[in-house]
């Protein structure tokens, strides 16, 4: 009972895509399966996990700079921006206000469908309907 939330969200810290993956899942394949849903955007932030060379190439042929800090085994790291990566905070938030929910914080749910589907239902009352 072990699952990964994977988010795209805007400039203001909204959820626009989710995909919920199993928790052993490695980061790269949660991004590849967001990949074609990205929309079209200037940057993208993400945290180390995201690092590999194929999604930068991907992001890169999308027209979108990545914005995501080396992991500490690349041999050479690579720059990122880091004034523009301290906005991450705004992603980080969204998930605290998932997590006020107490369903969605101690994972209730075996399904991982149903899982998902109280975490669409959180997303769109805390960030859609409280406006």
């Amino acid at each position: 009972m072990n699952s990964k939330l994977h988010v795209i969200c805007d400039e203001a810290g909204k959820p626009r895509q989710m995909v919920l993956t199993e928790g052993q899942m490695n980061d790269h394949k949660g991004a590849r399966l967001l990949l074609d849903g990205l929309p079209p955007a200037r940057t993208l932030i993400g945290d180390r996990g995201y690092d590999s060379n194929w999604f930068r190439q991907a992001l890169k042929a999308k027209g979108i700079l990545p914005c995501i800090p080396s992991t500490r085994s690349r041999k050479t790291p690579l720059p990122h921006d880091t004034a523009l990566y301290r906005t991450r905070h705004k992603i980080e938030n969204l998930f605290a206000k998932l997590k006020d929910w107490r369903r969605i914080a101690t994972r209730y749910d075996r399904c991982a469908h149903t899982f998902f589907s109280a975490i669409c239902i959180a997303a769109s009352v805390a960030f859609y309907l409280n406006q």
